[in-house]
């Protein structure tokens, strides 16, 4: 045998821990548990004497993992599920299965934790079988794959040899399920859906039981398995956490996490709240507060930190009135909670009282109006890269830049680039889910959205130039209303991203969807050398550039003033449908110059702009319009001019336009 091997592992399910969520914080524990179980993976390679080749884990994460960390505490995941070790047996004797074990063992060690600190066994007694349950969910649910290989230059051996795993519990569970995870018993154990006895004994028992924080981890009438509720539940105890592993003896320690993740609800309201904390005088916001802290006392948002907002509040002091007004919940913003409060469970009295108040600031700052009900997904994913990684001369580079990329420049290395992923999110005010290797996952309020995935994908290329190793990233990003399921949406943005921006457009793209209570209203996808203007990758946003322009005068260089109006974007549809052809064979009845001077005519007869311009100089302001509602697809090989272009126009890159100007109010909605 010879004295170095090569140790291939990848847990799962990613896709179904990751994106079954009801919550952000669902979405980011998930995220994390992932992360950190990889981590235990990692661990208990470097026990053996083993080193990670791929990916690198970012500097102290494994001392951490083992209790020893210093510094900053790791607060999201930054460690891809799939690595490669090399000289993972030294000298002959590496144990695989002592990797395997390690990743159950410490996965069924925090559950227990999490099982002994909620006092749940004495709410047990109150169900059918919940520890039976709670056991066979936790045992069953990971499925481990590894490889063992002597080859080195075998890279995509695990890919090839799926034979050397170890299942998961493939069995259907009966009973009712999980509200959050699909298929997975509850953990009352209730035979049928329905409001039965015992499920609900179970259930207001454990809500009412005075644990902390149960009261907003667990909503009225949720229900869920024992994975969903060690997702809900494990960041209040990981603080105390600490097992050794039987099988390895790897110590593991946790460390103290913040359980507070903006809710959808509370990021969408991010820039009306900076907004409010600026215009609304102290007397003004003290009313405000005591009016809300009468419909609802919870403070679910007191540790979300958002850059905007901190710096909105002169002093961060639990005292101000402002500092308050920000732990609020996000629900209470809006309009469609406030006349339904019974179906949000609020007191409908109160409701009114607040929503009272509400307008009477407005009255006294009619420039705030109302909050958007929308927020961003942002999802990236480096380009081809693993095609790059078969080449064991590249694996080096690809690892020191992809850790650059998502943790900044370890201390003393050559030829790094400053930033990374985590202080990009932080400075367009989102919060970062996830950030390893090449993938990318955050919430951001919708105006920040673009900039941020723009400024995420230049720090990519930035990490990636002296390499010399060609790659480039995409980018989904879906705006979705705080109504529509988060799951829903989460689902959705994978399929966004591998589907319409990169094999729609061609890779190195941005693909967009806006989600209304409705369902989808637009989907708009170029690649980013269309996306931004004049192709550079430090330029603005083209689509964020016109809508400064709607309903907002913008002075030219000749003095005059330009803007778009609702009336030009209603008439862009019914323009397109005459300019397109009637199929996909057929050619466009008018030339790309004769539909610029057609819809020139129509922008120049609008928002009063005859006024102010001349009709010639109308079409150089059409022209980027036009261009962002002409599909076209990346070729590698080829120049820009060379890409393959639509003949048709799609009105989704104007109506993308007029979303981002208006943040998604109509008419009519504001206060």
């Amino acid at each position: 045998m010879a004295d170095r091997q090569y140790f291939h592992f990848t847990l799962g399910p990613v896709q179904g821990f990751v994106a079954q969520a009801r919550r952000t914080r669902d979405f980011w524990a998930g995220s994390f548990l992932l992360s950190w179980l990889s981590g235990v993976a990692m661990a208990a390679v470097r026990r053996q004497q083993g080193q990670i080749q791929f990916p690198v884990p970012p500097v102290h994460y494994l001392d951490w993992i083992e209790g020893k960390g210093q510094g900053q505490a790791p607060r999201q995941g930054g460690i891809p599920n799939r690595f490669k070790s090399m000289r993972a047996q030294v000298p002959a004797e590496f144990d695989s299965q002592q990797v395997v074990s390690a990743v159950r063992e410490a996965w069924q060690a925090l559950a227990e934790h999490v099982w002994r600190c909620d006092r749940l066994e004495q709410i047990a007694s109150l169900g059918s079988n919940t520890r039976a349950i709670w056991d066979r969910q936790h045992a069953s649910f990971w499925d481990l794959s590894w490889v063992l290989t002597d080859d080195e230059s075998e890279t995509s051996v695990l890919d090839q040899r799926k034979n050397w795993r170890s299942h998961g519990f493939d069995s259907a569970e009966g009973g009712v399920k999980c509200m959050v995870m699909d298929g997975w018993q509850e953990l009352s154990g209730a035979d049928k859906p329905g409001r039965q006895e015992k499920e609900q004994a179970f259930w207001q028992a454990l809500r009412a039981s005075g644990i902390s924080g149960i009261g907003s981890d667990l909503a009225d009438k949720e229900q869920l398995c024992a994975l969903a509720y060690v997702k809900r539940r494990f960041a209040r105890h990981f603080a105390s956490f600490e097992a050794t592993l039987p099988g390895s003896g790897l110590r593991l320690k946790g460390w103290e996490l913040s359980p507070s993740v903006p809710s959808v609800s509370y990021m969408a309201a991010v820039h009306w709240l900076e907004a409010l904390l600026k215009q609304g005088q102290a007397d003004e916001l003290r009313e405000l507060l005591q009016q809300a802290q009468a419909v609802s006392a919870e403070r679910n948002e007191w540790d979300t930190q958002i850059r905007c907002l901190r710096e909105a509040v002169p002093y961060w002091d639990a005292s101000q009135a402002e500092r308050q007004l920000l732990a609020l919940d996000g629900n209470l913003f809006f309009e469609h909670v406030q006349l339904q409060p019974k179906a949000y469970g609020y007191d409908p009295q109160r409701m009114k009282d607040w929503r009272n108040a509400l307008k009477d600031f407005g009255r006294q700052h009619p420039d705030l109006g109302a909050p958007s009900p929308f927020y961003a997904i942002l999802l990236m994913d480096g380009d081809s890269l693993g095609s790059h990684m078969s080449d064991q001369n590249k694996q080096g580079l690809i690892s020191n830049a992809l850790l650059n990329f998502t943790h900044g420049p370890a201390p003393g290395q050559d030829g790094a680039v400053e930033g990374s992923v985590p202080e990009i999110v932080e400075r367009h005010n989102g919060f970062l889910i996830y950030a390893g290797g090449d993938d990318v996952l955050a919430i951001l309020p919708l105006e920040d959205a673009l900039g941020c995935a723009a400024e995420v994908r230049q720090h990519y290329l930035n990490c990636f130039k002296h390499s010399g190793i060609p790659t480039t990233i995409s980018a989904a990003i879906e705006f979705a209303h705080v109504k529509t399921p988060l799951g829903q949406v989460l689902g959705d943005a994978h399929k966004l991203l591998d589907d319409v921006a990169k094999d729609g457009a061609g890779r190195d793209a941005l693909a967009v969807r806006v989600w209304k209570t409705s369902g989808m209203v637009l989907e708009w996808a170029q690649p980013w050398q269309v996306v931004l203007q004049g192709g550079r990758s430090d330029a603005p946003v083209v689509v964020q550039q016109l809508a400064s322009r709607f309903e907002q005068p913008v002075p030219l260089g000749s003095g005059h003033e330009v803007r778009f109006s609702s009336k030009f974007f209603f008439k862009i549809e019914e323009h397109f449908a005459v300019l397109n052809p009637p199929d996909a064979k057929s050619e466009p009845i008018l030339s790309e110059q004769e539909a610029q001077d057609l819809l020139a005519v129509d922008f120049w007869a609008s928002a009063d702009n005859r006024a102010h311009l001349t009709l010639a100089e109308v079409g150089p302001l059409i022209q980027p319009l036009l261009e962002q509602c002409r599909p076209c697809k990346r070729l590698l090989d080829k120049p820009k001019e060379a890409w393959p272009r639509s003949k048709k126009l799609k009105a989704d890159g104007a109506l993308l336009v007029r979303f981002l100007a208006t943040k998604g109010l109509e008419q009519g909605d504001q206060r």
